[in-house]
Formats: structure tokens, sequence, C-alpha cells
């Protein structure tokens, strides 16, 4: 049977395919992952490769480690030890981490042998880095399917420029038209080119795997491929009509707010609770639904509002009244009318809200991290996940060098003489 990965809902299996699927192993079973990137999103392209079964190894220097282990907000501990990042314990899950200084000869030697056991290396280093260590995809097994997260990709007049996830949102087009039209733009509330660079990047490196090991090509000799995946580019690829509609019709595209131009009602509307409420009735039959739910029927008989072009044009007035309607009653009436009636409503969610619905935990869409300093965290389940089959929680976040002993001396060969020798040198 094969395996389909589920990104909306549940697929009906028998108790006999969930049983088959509940004992299979996951998909990239078998596969290590280097995580050789810092802050988000080369750590993240390999914790999702992570939670679809691979084995993540995260290369960190030996002093101080990944910065996010420095990004708060933090949590302090019980034993003396400094204030612990919850952003670490969210970004870190899932891995085994090992320490090796890649700036010294001996750690670059290291790791090479280190990726001998490798089939995918995950890095954001600035285009050139590895190289100078002569770590590039040059440089390895070219069976290595290579990640490469960078601002501005690996080559262009750009590609040498510092930079972090807000310039990819910025040259990505995304920042220009988020926000208010008499205000600045303003920034999604998470760093969007980061995860999202990270998502096509894993997407791209399990295309990668599978050509790599596709029956059919192993006697062709077929070998790993390079991923360039720049943070601009992701944002790029989700601009939707914005760069069409400049080169047909020479609009340039800025920020609406909630409400658009084309359809109404539409809109964040507010709450007598002091919450926010979405809701979505641009099209006649929902509109004629939501005016229902409002109890008023009649409304949807208005002529400034009784097609969809008559309601874009009297947009204000049409989300005005909306908003009147949501303003006197709490977001949980709103929305209950809402779907009473069939209207696509969904509160504004803020974490306390996420813990306390109901379909969230249905769908196991938390999950209890064990980890090793604070003990049980509660997080977002891994996703997508396997159809049929709960999400299981990820190991916790590790400690800076946790794994030294297993990756380099089980797996690559150090003796211990060896590996207390490098630790002493500052290579691990």
């Amino acid at each position: 049977m094969p395996i389909e990965i589920e990104a909306i809902r549940s697929s009906h299996l028998t108790d006999m395919d969930s049983a088959a699927l509940s004992n299979s192993d996951p998909p990239l079973a078998g596969i290590m992952v280097l995580d050789v990137g810092t802050r988000v999103s080369a750590p993240f392209c390999a914790g999702l490769l992570g939670e679809l079964g691979a084995e993540v190894v995260k290369v960190e220097l030996p002093t101080g480690g990944d910065f996010m282990r420095s990004m708060g907000p933090f949590i302090d501990t019980s034993d003396g030890q400094p204030p612990y990042s919850l952003s670490w314990a969210v970004e870190g899950r899932g891995r085994k981490s090992v320490t090796c200084d890649l700036r010294q000869p001996k750690g670059q030697e290291l790791f090479l042998r280190l990726t001998e056991h490798a089939d995918v290396l995950c890095e954001n280093f600035r285009p050139g880095t590895m190289e100078k260590w002569g770590l590039g995809p040059a440089d390895l097994d070219p069976s290595l399917v290579y990640v490469r997260i960078s601002v501005f990709g690996q080559d262009g007049p750009y590609s040498n420029r510092p930079g972090l996830d807000r310039l990819g949102i910025a040259y990505g087009g995304l920042l220009e038209i988020t926000g208010y039209p008499n205000m600045p733009p303003v920034r999604p509330g998470v760093t969007i080119a980061d995860y999202l660079t990270g998502v096509f990047a894993a997407m791209a490196a399990v295309a990668g795997l599978y050509g790599r090991d596709k029956p059919a090509r192993r006697s062709k000799t077929y070998k790993g491929v390079t991923i360039d995946a720049p943070l601009y580019a992701a944002v790029l690829r989700v601009l939707e009509w914005t760069l069409a509609g400049y080169d047909r019709l020479g609009i340039v595209r800025t920020r609406e707010g909630n409400r658009l131009k084309n359809s109404a009602p539409l809109d964040n509307y507010p709450t007598a609770d002091g919450k926010y409420i979405c809701i979505v009735a641009g099209s006649d039959a929902n509109f004629s639904r939501l005016c229902k739910a409002m109890k008023t029927p009649d409304l949807a008989k208005d002529p400034r509002f009784c097609s969809l072009l008559n309601r874009a044009a009297n947009q204000e007035q049409i989300n005005d009244l909306v908003a009147a309607w949501t303003s006197a009653h709490s977001a949980a009436e709103i929305e209950q009318a809402c779907i009473d009636n069939g209207v696509p409503v969904a509160s504004a969610y803020t974490a306390k809200d996420i813990f306390a619905d109901p379909h969230i935990s249905f769908r196991g869409d938390l999950v209890e991290v064990q980890d090793p300093v604070i003990g049980p965290v509660r997080q977002q389940a891994p996703f997508p996940r396997l159809a049929g089959a709960r999400p299981q929680a990820p190991s916790g976040a590790p400690l800076l060098g946790a794994h030294n002993e297993e990756i380099w001396g089980s797996l690559v060969g150090l003796s211990a003489k060896e590996i207390d020798e490098a630790r002493k040198d500052g290579v691990i």
C-alpha cells in the first residue's frame, strides 16, 4: 500500500491498514541528515526531514553552539544553570548534537569523515564559506544531496550580501504588500521567509533522494544534487498574481490591509470581548448565509449588496455593517452563528486558545516533548503526518555536544583518546 502524506485531513483507513502503517518504517528511515546550519532556515529543513524519519545530526561550534541557544524567551532552571532558551527547545528538537570547529583543518578532516555516512547536508552560510573550508559540493561524495540556503542564492550580483529573514521578505516582494495602505509595511508575525525556504528545500531534498535512489537509475550511476534555495525566491514563489498583474496590466500591488478591493464582506472584525474574528463571505452564497446569521436576511436583496460586484463597489458600507454586528457580540457567539449558517469563519487564536481547542486536541496537533533541561514542554506536533498515524513527539533539543561520543566514536571511529585530544585542541 503506498504511503500517503496527509496535509489537510486523515483518510479513512481500515483497522488492518492502520495497523500495517503504524508498524512500518517512516518514509525516510535509514537516511542521515547533517544539519550544519544556524538560526532557522537550514535547521528547519533538516528538522522536517527528521520528522519524516531521518536521523539528524547537528554540527555546532564547540563554543556556544547554534545562535538559537542564546535566543529568548528564556525560562529559569532549577539547578542554578543559566536561563534556558525556549526558542532552542523548539528549533533544536528531533536531532543529535555534535561539536566540531569547521574553521580548523582538523575539524574539516573530521567532518569529511562524517559526511561519508550521510545522505543529505543542510547549510545556510554565506555563499563560498563551505568552499573556503574545503567542504563544498565538489569536495564531498557526489551522491550527497547538498542543500544550500542563503538570502540571495549561490550566484548573482547580490549573492555575497549579508542578510537574514527580513531581507528575504523585503526582496521577495511580501513586505511591501503586508499591512495597511496608510501605514509602513508590516512584517509577518514569524520568520516566514526562513520557514518557507526550509519547507521548499526539504521538498527538494526528498526529490533529490528519490532521484538518486530510484532503482531504474542506480545502474546509470545517478548522483546526488545541489539545491540552491534563496530566502527571497521562496517568498517570490508565493506572490499569487502579483508579478503577472504587473507584467500584463501594469498593476503595482500595494498594501490593502485585511479588506480586498474585489471581494466583500471580508475582514478581521472586532468583537465585544476584545477579540477578532475572520469572516469570509465574498461569494453571493456565503453573503446570503451571513445575512441570515446576522438576522438581516433582506440585506442580501439590497441593491448595493446583491452581487459580488456591487458589494466590492460598496465594500466600506457592507464591511462596516458586519463590524457593527460583530462588535455587539462575543467571538464565540459570532463564530457559532456563522457555523450554524454555513459561513466560513475563524477566531484569531492566541496560544491560549490553541491549547484549549478541542479540534486541535483531537487531531494531536500538540505534543509533549521531553526536554533534557526543563522537562516536558508542549509544542506544535510534527507536520505533515502519515495518514492514519498520530504524530509522535520528537526528542528534546539536545545539550551542546551531547552525542560526541556516539557520533565521533561509534560512527566515525575515533578512539576515546582521539576524542579527548580533539576536545583539548578545541576541535570538538
